[in-house]
């Protein structure tokens, strides 16, 4: 059964009464009706781009009965910064569990034996997160893993304040429910889908060559068309403009990237 730790991960809990109703008005997804399940959500800023985003989930007897946040460990303490700015009256305490519990990966069909575990929510083959329990493994072959599947990581495929949520796939991934009311940079997340405003997409790469930085320039026919984000043993993901997605072949420095669209993956149908 493949298992990995995932050190890089934090855990930020949302405790208190109205714990609920607090997030729902910030996050991009519904936080109603959490139970045994997980969901993923992204937390934007008030101009409607990317700033986190982490895979909630219900924690009894966690922290007072949290919701907890399954997120880059490295923005732990900003999320709980920033959500602190929107308390105001709420009955909600914020804290930083980061080093609590340690989180891991499985991605095998049956549950894991661990003392929690959650499927994730984005694609059944990206297998379950644990927590609590102690896993032995190379955290670099869940990378390998993810980046096969097209799932983004945090700041290495994603541009704080810039990103569009569509840009990452989290409409078909599940990690925006269009149903909920408002919440922090809803307008624009809507006015990008309703009005096909989306030029560029994050897509899965297959490299062949020297592995490219990230920022690296890709190009077509001599014209930049995208840049490479997060990459590990021939696999990665680069933002593409939409015509430059179906490509067969792209440069990025010495590399040859093959765009791999996955079937998960709604583009639209070329002109």
């Amino acid at each position: 059964m493949p298992a990995t730790p995932l050190p890089d991960r934090g855990l930020v809990a949302v405790s208190g009464p109205d714990r609920e109703t607090f997030l729902q008005g910030l996050v991009s997804n519904d936080v109603t009706g959490l139970g045994t399940g997980m969901r993923w959500a992204a937390l934007l800023s008030p101009q409607g781009k990317w700033t986190t985003d982490f895979l909630m989930f219900e924690a009894p007897g966690i922290a007072g009965d949290a919701i907890l946040l399954d997120l880059p460990r490295a923005d732990a303490a900003m999320v709980v910064e920033r959500l602190s700015r929107f308390r105001l009256r709420s009955k909600v305490t914020l804290s930083d569990r980061t080093g609590d519990m340690p989180v891991g990966a499985v991605w095998a069909e049956e549950p894991p034996m661990a003392a929690l575990a959650r499927r994730d929510p984005r694609l059944e083959a990206a297998g379950w997160r644990t927590y609590g329990t102690a896993l032995e493994g190379d955290p670099a072959a869940y990378d390998r893993h993810r980046l096969a599947l097209g799932l983004p990581d945090g700041t290495r495929d994603l541009d704080r304040d810039k990103t569009v949520l569509l840009e990452a796939g989290f409409d078909e991934l599940g990690g925006i429910a269009w149903d909920k009311g408002c919440y922090m940079g809803q307008e624009l997340t809507a006015r990008t889908r309703y009005r096909g405003l989306l030029k560029r997409r994050l897509v899965p790469v297959a490299v062949e060559g020297p592995l490219p930085p990230r920022d690296a320039p890709v190009t077509l026919d001599g014209g930049v068309v995208g840049d490479m984000r997060s990459g590990a043993e021939g696999l990665g993901l680069a933002l593409l403009r939409l015509e430059a997605a179906r490509a067969p072949a792209l440069a990025c420095g010495e590399a040859v990237l093959r765009p791999m669209v996955p079937e998960w993956m709604r583009l639209p149908a070329p002109a």
